[in-house]
């Protein structure tokens, strides 16, 4: 008989990343904090009412499929331009230090000689690190008055490359995970897809253009954009051997600068997205979290880590910003504006674990970056900001 226990489920999902995320945002934190800790509190390792299965898994990439395309759709490619060179230096450095640091913690709490694939989860945990979640900084600065300043302006263009140079370090990695697949033969597919990408950019930018003025806010618009989003996704990751959500990204990208299009399609897709499918995403990271196996050599990996997720990111894009004749201060600010994951640094932890790169046991550690970044960025923000002078234009 055809159990329906998935809709129980799905229920208790709902609510309890409602209810949380709810209690997160009335102490000024994000939903997403919420998110986690109800999995955390629905799965195996507190209550034990939710079991991962394979529909959840399935709802749940979806979820971070049309969490990375509404990325791409709300990256703001004048902002990048105008930015430009220094965000780039920024966005690397930025990424670099973080990518250097989590290796090194990996190797010096779990070296094994003996496993081939050590380096490259040890580089796994690396590029968890890189990612940059600015949502929080963006809500900062605008209640601050500072969004459109100096520091505002190379935060979010440096946040916009770091996503980018993000997606290629996690298309690497992931395509390494296989032992049998050959080096060069990943790099040529990762060519290959940037080759293929842009081509389809241009052609279909223009399809995207003439329908935007033909079914200007039709509801087919946001169709055919999301359905154009999974094929890229299924081409990626079927024909090129590359992570679905890098074509989800890229497909945002490809129409971001379509500006009715854009506005019209990610209130759409928002509205679907996180009523059903981003809270099980979320929420499905909580209930991977094996907090039975936290040991004390994991538990002192955790501290160790988010120590080092928070310095590197301060004192890498700090020192870009430095680089570009930025203040002490400004460059401080710059660096303290980068340290939040967010949901980035779980988005590729998902991958990572769908690549047999990360041990179960490692999300608490994950985890624990994820939610001490993004609650003390505001706070650290909020506290050197005080001292730069308010721009012009706010």
């Amino acid at each position: 008989m055809e159990s329906y226990d998935f809709l129980l489920s799905l229920a208790i999902i709902l609510l309890a990343t409602k209810v949380m995320g709810l209690l997160s945002e009335r102490v000024h934190m994000p939903q997403v904090v919420g998110a986690l800790v109800a999995g955390i509190l629905l799965g195996p390792s507190m209550l034990g009412f939710i079991e991962e299965t394979d529909f959840l898994v399935k709802a749940s990439e979806i979820g971070v499929i049309m969490l990375m395309f509404l990325a791409g759709l709300d990256t703001d490619l004048s902002e990048l331009k105008k930015t430009g060179f220094a965000s780039f230096i920024i966005a690397l450095i930025g990424a670099a230090l973080p990518l250097i640091g989590g290796v090194v913690c990996y190797e010096w709490f779990f070296k094994n000689t003996t496993d081939p694939m050590d380096f490259i989860k040890a580089l796994f945990i690396g590029v968890i690190l890189t990612a940059t979640s600015v949502s929080i900084t963006v809500e900062t600065l605008r209640e601050m008055g500072k969004l459109k300043g100096k520091v505002g302006t190379a935060v979010l263009g440096a946040a916009v490359i770091d996503d980018i140079l993000g997606i290629i370090v996690l298309t690497v990695i992931t395509g390494f995970s296989d032992p049998s697949v050959k080096p060069m033969r990943i790099m040529n597919n990762i060519v290959l897809f940037f080759v293929f990408v842009v081509v389809i950019g241009i052609i279909f930018h223009k399809v995207f253009v003439k329908m935007d003025v033909i079914w200007a806010n039709h509801r087919r618009l946001a169709i055919v954009s999301l359905s154009f989003c999974f094929i890229l996704s299924y081409i990626a990751e079927v024909f090129f051997g590359i992570a679905d959500i890098t074509g989800a990204y890229f497909t945002g990208l490809i129409l971001c600068n379509i500006l009715n299009l854009r506005e019209y399609v990610a209130k759409k897709i928002n509205i679907m997205n996180y009523m059903f499918f981003a809270p099980v995403f979320f929420s499905s990271i909580g209930i991977k979290t094996q907090l039975n196996g936290l040991n004390s050599e994991i538990a002192s990996f955790s501290i160790v880590l988010l120590v080092i997720a928070i310095l590197s990111k301060v004192i890498g894009c700090g020192l870009g910003a430095k680089l570009f004749k930025f203040t002490n201060n400004e460059a401080l600010c710059v660096g303290v504006g980068m340290v939040s994951r967010g949901e980035v640094a779980l988005i590729v932890a998902q991958k990572g674990d769908a690549a047999g790169l990360i041990n179960p046991n490692m999300f608490p550690a994950i985890v624990l970056v994820v939610v001490v970044t993004t609650l003390i960025t505001p706070i650290l923000l909020k506290l050197v900001m005080n001292k730069e002078p308010m721009p012009k234009g706010t």
